[in-house]
């Protein structure tokens, strides 16, 4: 008989955007890891049938979890995670910190020990762009190929979260193996959606009942201004007198061009960073209103379910962070249900 509820983990878990990506393929998530207690207590909030482990992944044993859990080497389904990707990140290679020098970047090898010790069905790692073109990638396919992990050319590709439900421009490394052979990729959308399908029948902040909307604000009032004559859906700074301009825009003119700029309605939103509720880290205006966009405007951006439960325990700007470090769900749905499919190929 074919099983229809297979068992994940989920390292470095964060906020759980990619346990509900999990959950929304089918895959019952055992347990999450995570070091940031913001956001364990936020994964907490959101998935109570899973177990979180609170800590530093590098002073945790795989063994004891799978204990903990009942797992026996090899039975766990799929092993997923994104490694903390900061040291990769394109704004630290324009600020010349150099990613090597990273000692996060190694985070990729704990990853590693915990499929040496579990040997899990599948593998599915997420990252930046960047990882695909470091040294730690070869490694990890040569690990995985020693450990008896099916490697082709589908194993580490580089795809845009807009070709698959996610409204927003969010390009990621997307790296799957399987002990029994090749996952099929997820096929990409006849028609991205929106920052209209995403935001549009939201009340205004203020009216809503929801906290993470209702979030306030203060801006001054020159950047109130600015906001103010910034032209609707899709404007940009470049386009208002440059009499308004701040003056580290007029110092740097061509520099970080989106700042202060609008989203537009009928297009998707720019990558959800973790600044996306300031309008001075992107383009973060909403497309209408005079205002940058909400958390919950940012969450529902990501494809997180319209309640999800954000923990304000580190007051706003930490949870911006965990809402744009997050995966979006949606992206991960799709890839999720090619692993779902394959397993179950394996055991038809």
């Amino acid at each position: 008989m074919t099983r229809t509820n297979h068992t994940a983990i989920d390292l470095f878990c964060g906020a759980g955007g990619l346990t509900v990506g999990l959950k929304k393929a089918g895959f019952r998530v055992l347990a999450g890891v995570e070091q940031n207690p913001v956001a364990a207590e936020t994964y907490k909030l959101n998935n109570r049938k899973s177990r979180i482990y609170e800590g530093d992944i590098r002073k945790l044993c795989p063994e004891q979890i799978m204990a903990d859990l009942g797992l026996e080497t090899g039975a766990l389904d799929l092993l997923a995670g994104c490694p903390p990707c900061q040291g990769f990140s394109s704004h630290r290679t324009r600020n010349k910190a150099t990613a090597i020098e990273d000692d996060r970047n190694d985070l990729v090898f704990e990853f590693v020990r915990f499929i040496e010790v579990m040997l899990p069905k599948t593998v599915m790692l997420e990252n930046v762009p960047a990882l695909a073109k470091d040294w730690r990638i070869d490694e990890l396919k040569v690990r995985l190929r020693d450990l008896g992990y099916h490697i082709d050319d589908n194993f580490a590709q580089v795809k845009n979260a807009a070709d698959y439900g996610v409204p927003q421009r969010r390009k990621r490394l997307l790296v799957k193996a399987s002990r029994y052979g090749t996952i099929a990729d997820a096929k990409a959308t006849a028609r991205r959606k929106t920052v209209m399908d995403a935001i549009s029948g939201l009340m205004p902040p203020g009216e809503s009942g929801d906290a993470l909307h209702d979030f306030p604000t203060s801006r001054s009032e020159k950047v109130q201004t600015i906001i103010s004559l910034v032209p609707k859906d899709g404007g940009s700074r470049a386009d208002i007198p440059k009499k308004y301009w701040l003056d580290c825009h007029l110092r740097r003119p061509g520099s970080y061009r989106d700042v202060y700029g609008r989203m537009a309605w009928k297009d998707v939103a720019p990558t959800i960073t973790g600044g996306c509720t300031n309008p001075s880290k992107g383009r973060f205006i909403h497309p209408e209103q005079n205002r940058a966009i909400t958390l919950r405007e940012a969450a529902l951006l990501q494809t997180f379910p319209p309640k999800y439960r954000f923990s304000m325990a580190g007051g706003k700007d930490a949870a911006a962070l965990m809402i744009g470090n997050a995966l979006p769900p949606e992206f991960i749905r799709r890839q999720a249900a090619q692993f779902k499919a394959h397993l179950r190929g394996v055991e038809a």
